[in-house]
């Protein structure tokens, strides 16, 4: 095929599904410099792209009750672009791409509805063989780019807006957050897609590096609040749960030192903006750090000690195989990072 004009990246699921497939545009720019870059993307996730150098402009699924409204989406759709890649495919996305008269249409040929694709990508990424962003990246063959990328050369583009920086400084400061000291963001909340590092291995965690010169933050949800509450155990901790939405979340990760978390979107941030990050990561193929780790060589990922074989998410949660993380270990790895003695 011809090298695209006007290019639309679909990718209408989850914060970190999105930061691992940004890296696309970056390489399409570098291949194509005069195409036009779209993404499409559900509301919550937009400031993922929206102050990317790489992305020319961002679009917002049309949804009703939830489920996209395939009519009102051809609308803004229809006659615009000469290819698509669809990173995450459903029947309803599939369906209103075909009916937008896009030419090229490249997909996954492994689902039923496959045949709206014009141009099949043949990975099948529930064996867990390449990391999520790599098999992003692999989709990109289908344009004639063949590109190598790993944790050194992966560019996300993603960056913060200074003035929303500020703003969210002045909010510490108002918490009587110490910015002057060294800044570690915890996030004990999850998606519930892995199985997560259990919460008091986690506040003994938090306990333990308070006692150090930093200063620690919390970061959830507002239904997160109650439980970022429960880890404050000294004054130089405090909770941000439920106060900034995703834009002031990634100025916030922006300024840290360190990220901590389970398998979370904002782990992905804090990777994409080269933060130095601890991730705790179950061993079952769908979940694991091979396919799903932060993807940055600023890293250092945790999975249970336990030597099991054929591991699958019922046997992890039966023998609480992430209870056997080691607390030390962990506390002594965000030390390093911190340079603490």
């Amino acid at each position: 095929m011809n090298a695209p004009k006007n290019l639309l990246i679909v990718r209408t699921d989850r914060i970190g599904d999105v930061v691992l497939s940004l890296p696309m545009a970056s390489i399409i720019k570098k291949h194509f410099p005069e195409c036009r870059v779209t993404y499409l993307l559900r509301k919550y996730t937009e400031p993922l792209a929206v102050n990317n150098q790489n992305i020319d402009e961002v679009l917002t699924l049309i949804e009703e009750n939830g489920k996209p409204a395939v009519g009102k989406n051809i609308v803004q759709l229809k006659d615009r672009f000469d290819a698509c890649i669809v990173a995450f495919p459903t029947y309803a996305i599939s369906l209103l791409l075909f009916l937008s008269n896009i030419k090229n249409r490249i997909g996954t040929g492994y689902r039923w509805y496959s045949f709206l694709f014009n141009k099949k990508v043949y990975d099948h990424r529930k064996y867990g063989e390449h990391h999520e962003l790599e098999y992003n990246i692999r989709m990109l063959k289908q344009l004639g780019i063949d590109e190598q990328v790993n944790e050194s050369n992966a560019r996300f583009g993603l960056s913060a807006d200074h003035q929303l920086i500020e703003k969210v400084k002045t909010d510490l400061k108002n918490l009587k957050a110490d910015l002057s000291k060294k800044i570690v963001i915890v996030h004990p909340g999850s998606g519930g897609s892995a199985v997560d590092l259990p919460n008091k291995k986690l506040k003994e965690i938090v306990k333990l590096l308070s006692q150090e010169k930093i200063q620690i933050i919390l970061t959830g949800s507002e239904s997160e609040a109650n439980l970022c509450q429960s880890f404050i155990v000294e004054k130089n901790i405090i909770s941000t749960a439920g106060n900034y939405k995703l834009d002031r979340l990634i100025a916030l990760i922006s300024f840290s030192d360190l990220f901590i978390s389970n398998s979370t979107g904002p782990l992905h941030i804090a990777s994409a903006l080269q933060k130095n990050v601890i991730g705790f990561y179950p061993k079952f193929t769908a979940a694991s750090p091979k396919r799903w780790g932060p993807y940055t060589n600023k890293k250092m990922v945790f999975v249970p000690a336990l030597n099991c074989t054929n591991c699958t998410r019922k046997q992890c949660e039966q023998l609480n195989c992430m209870d056997s993380i080691n607390v030390q270990d962990v506390v002594n790895e965000a030390k390093k990072f911190l340079e603490i003695r």
